[in-house]
């Protein structure tokens, strides 16, 4: 499902546990770290596809999580040319992601990236909230410290805005 622009419907998820640390995980077979994130499928709103996509990449369902916040607006990135698809309505920009703010209820021990037949992941990590945006693949970046900057009114303890 991608739009009349070439940008596929998507939702980030930032996961925070008691102490404000990100839930950070490794793709498979890659030293590639990222918030989990997936498509928004046909008939879904974004938060039933933040719930699929939950569960699907880190084995968490509803009841593990309390949503804090989202974003307001649409937050777009391109991939670079050699990504790029052709659909049969054009070509494949990049994503469009709503991102949610999310606190962990559960348990560490609730985390499954095994939960469906493909896993995403093979690791992953409590990390400060504020990351090291370098860790993360080029072109997402300026997304992430938009979503970031954008949901840390949700958690007061925090220092605004990230340090650059």
């Amino acid at each position: 499902m991608i739009d009349r622009d070439g940008y596929r419907p998507n939702v980030g998820i930032i996961i925070t546990n008691d102490k404000n640390q990100v839930f950070w995980a490794k793709r498979v077979r890659q030293h590639a770290w990222q918030f989990p994130q997936g498509g928004i499928q046909h008939g879904e709103n974004p938060e039933q596809a933040m719930y699929r996509e939950l569960h699907e990449e880190v084995g968490l369902l509803p009841e593990h999580v309390k949503i804090l916040g989202r974003t307001r607006e649409w937050m777009r990135y391109d991939v670079p040319q050699s990504w790029s698809k052709r659909d049969t309505r054009g070509i494949y920009r990049g994503q469009k992601q709503i991102w949610f703010l999310l606190r962990l209820m559960g348990r560490d021990c609730d985390v499954c990236l095994r939960a469906c037949g493909h896993p995403e992941f093979d690791a992953w990590r409590w990390n400060d909230y504020w990351l090291d945006i370098n860790a993360v693949i080029e072109f997402k970046r300026e997304v992430y410290t938009q979503a970031l900057n954008e949901l840390v009114r949700f958690l007061p303890d925090i220092t605004k805005h990230h340090p650059r």
